[in-house]
């Protein structure tokens, strides 16, 4: 979670939901962060044909997740968008063009408390002011935009007014083993930011950023603390 700064244009954010699940229909595509997680023994196989890093980066994607996304591709709902899915309970991030490549997956590090809400009134608060359980990544559907903070650093917009991106590993407090935390074999510790997405640096540079930092997308963070079908089903009856 960011402190506001400069943006591009408007940015909307939709009805919650939640999205995700490999199916052999998909295309994918490297490049992917490597990865060291072991194979979960009831996951569900990616396709044969892809490459060893993309079907891995599938295969350890929560259930939830694996469903969402073919959700997301059979109903089009990424708009002809290129999408990212956050998964807070697998403490992962996967991005997509625009026609359901999958670009790259790779830890991701999200707010310190569990929830899905947004905090109210949040345009009016600085992150300093933030209590612990209010340091959320609220779940929903939005359409991302790039911009920069007040450092001029580049970051995707989640949700401007909410003060919510993806950005890069940046410097913190040593106590907080932000560094230590992505490089673990485990989602367990992943939480510990304002709200933010953060991703390493490496992951931003060559997947994010060539994604998502020049035009809109959409990014669809899972929920944890209501069902997916409830996302789902809410989402189908927004769209009617």
């Amino acid at each position: 979670m960011l402190f506001k700064g400069k943006k591009h244009a408007p940015m909307a954010c939709t009805a919650l939901l939640a999205i995700f699940a490999a199916g052999p229909s998909l295309s994918l595509a490297a490049p992917l962060a490597p990865s060291t997680e072991a194979t979960p023994s009831n996951a569900t196989a990616a396709p044969a044909s892809v490459n060893p890093a993309t079907s891995m980066a599938l295969v350890s994607a929560s259930p939830d997740a694996r469903q969402a996304l073919r959700w997301v591709v059979e109903f089009h709902d990424n708009q002809d968008l290129p999408f990212v899915i956050v998964d807070k309970k697998g403490g992962r991030i996967f991005v997509f063009e625009a026609n359901g490549q999958l670009r790259g997956a790779s830890p991701a590090l999200t707010g310190l408390a569990p929830g899905d809400h947004a905090i109210a009134g949040m345009d009016q608060r600085s992150v300093a002011s933030l209590r612990d359980y209010e340091r959320t990544t609220p779940a929903g559907r939005f359409v991302s935009e790039p911009g920069h903070n007040l450092q001029g650093e580049a970051i995707v917009w989640i949700d401007y007014t909410a003060k919510l991106a993806i950005h890069r590993l940046r410097p913190a407090p040593a106590a907080e083993r932000r560094a230590e935390r992505l490089a673990s074999e485990t989602p367990e510790d992943n939480r510990i930011s304002m709200g933010c997405v953060v991703v390493p640096v490496s992951f931003y540079e060559t997947v994010v950023g060539p994604v998502l930092g020049k035009s809109r997308g959409i990014v669809y963070v899972l929920p944890e603390t209501q069902p997916l079908q409830r996302m789902l089903g809410a989402l189908q009856l927004s769209q009617r």
